[in-house]
């Protein structure tokens, strides 16, 4: 008797499974080896240092300064009689020329008392003389051969000739009172304040007016120690040599009336201390003449308080090379790539750098220099070099 269908089916497709498994398992293709992918090699864009020698500017900010700045303080008591017309804010006048003249009888009155003073004195000293050789005479007549100094009027003559001096003193006082109604100054300048006027009463002391004088402004400017190494600075020392005395020449530009001007200046000295709070150094620069007008030009004059931008010559260095911005590390240094083409890690010193290039000294010629930036740099590091335009050092400012 034939077995049910029921039990014939499931049996078929059972023996069907395990032949398809079998056929997969057995029958499907071996794998192949393949070769490794080469991993690609970043790619760096490069510049070609190019170093030689170059002169680097410095640049920095300051305000003009008089060089000399006074206060004329009267020294005698009396009413200001007259000023001299060009005694006003911003008056020029010329060196020992009379600015203020206070009133003056009273001391013309002191000076010829004075010298009624001194011709008594001078009388009695004369007199003090004779009486001197006429009591030498009269001690010699009586035979004795030491005198006394009484006798002699010796301490009579010497108090005559003290009161002598005490008198051509005060003679000298009163000229110097009478003198001092005339107010001068010894340089050529200009009145910055003026705080007196005609017919106004001043005692001793008054302050008159503060002037500066004209022939030399000066600007202090701050560096930083990187910028003071770019510089020949004149440096003086305790037993009073400078060096490098010849300072550096220095450009000064300022915007005044809608228009830029240029003076031209000298860099003379450096502050006594680096300031404690920015640990800058001061140095100061000199412009003679500033108020000269010079011939054929409009430039105003270098006034005070003006604010100036300053260029300052600086020294020849060698081997400096310039590179874009990008170039440098956040540890100071630069990545090359040496002839195999891997990267290595170069300590630069830096001179100058601005937002779009940086001046530096310690690569050689024809360097290759990383301005590129990776997301991971290793010393040994295989690249693909990618050149750029090379950096050309002149004109530099």
């Amino acid at each position: 008797m034939a077995p049910p269908l029921r039990f014939i089916l499931p049996a078929v497709v059972l023996v069907c499974g395990l032949a398809v498994a079998y056929a997969l398992l057995v029958g499907k293709p071996k794998p192949e080896p393949n070769a490794p992918v080469p991993e690609r090699a970043p790619i760096v864009q490069v510049v070609l240092a190019e170093p030689r020698e170059v002169t680097l500017s410095v640049r920095s900010q300051g305000t003009v300064q008089p060089r000399r700045e006074i206060n004329i303080v009267s020294q005698v008591a009396g009413r200001v009689q007259h000023v001299a017309e060009h005694f006003a804010d911003g008056g020029f006048f010329e060196a020992n020329t009379e600015l203020v003249k206070v009133e003056d009888f009273d001391y013309q009155f002191d000076l010829i008392r004075a010298q009624a003073r001194v011709a008594d004195a001078q009388q009695l000293v004369a007199i003090e003389k004779g009486r001197v050789r006429q009591a030498a005479r009269e001690w010699r007549d009586l035979g004795n051969e030491e005198a006394n100094q009484l006798f002699l009027r010796e301490p009579q003559l010497a108090s005559a000739e003290a009161a002598l001096r005490a008198a051509e003193a005060d003679l000298g006082e009163a000229r110097l009172n009478l003198e001092r109604t005339s107010l001068k100054v010894p340089f050529n300048g200009r009145v910055r304040e003026k705080h007196v006027d005609s017919g106004q009463y001043i005692s001793l002391g008054t302050p008159v007016a503060r002037v500066y004088a004209t022939d030399v402004v000066e600007i202090r400017l701050p560096l930083t120690d990187r910028q003071v190494g770019l510089l020949d600075l004149p440096l003086s020392f305790e037993d009073g040599s400078v060096l490098r005395e010849s300072g550096a020449a220095v450009t000064l530009s300022a915007r005044f009336a809608d228009r830029e001007w240029q003076w031209q200046g000298q860099v003379v000295r450096t502050d006594a201390s680096i300031d404690v709070d920015s640990r800058v150094v001061y140095v100061v620069v000199e412009v003679e003449r500033p108020f000269a007008r010079e011939a054929g030009s409009d430039r105003p004059p270098l006034s005070i308080g003006l604010f100036v931008d300053a260029e300052i010559s600086g020294r020849s260095l060698p081997q400096v090379s310039l590179l874009p911005r990008d170039a440098l590390r956040n540890d100071g240094s630069v990545l090359v790539v040496d002839e195999s083409d891997h990267l290595q890690v170069r300590s630069v010193r830096v001179l100058k750098s601005n937002l779009r290039q940086l001046w530096v000294q310690g690569l050689v010629h024809q360097e290759r220099v990383v301005v590129s930036q990776l997301p991971i740099a290793i010393a040994g590091m295989r690249v693909t070099v990618q050149h750029l335009e090379r950096v050309a050092v002149g004109g530099i400012q």
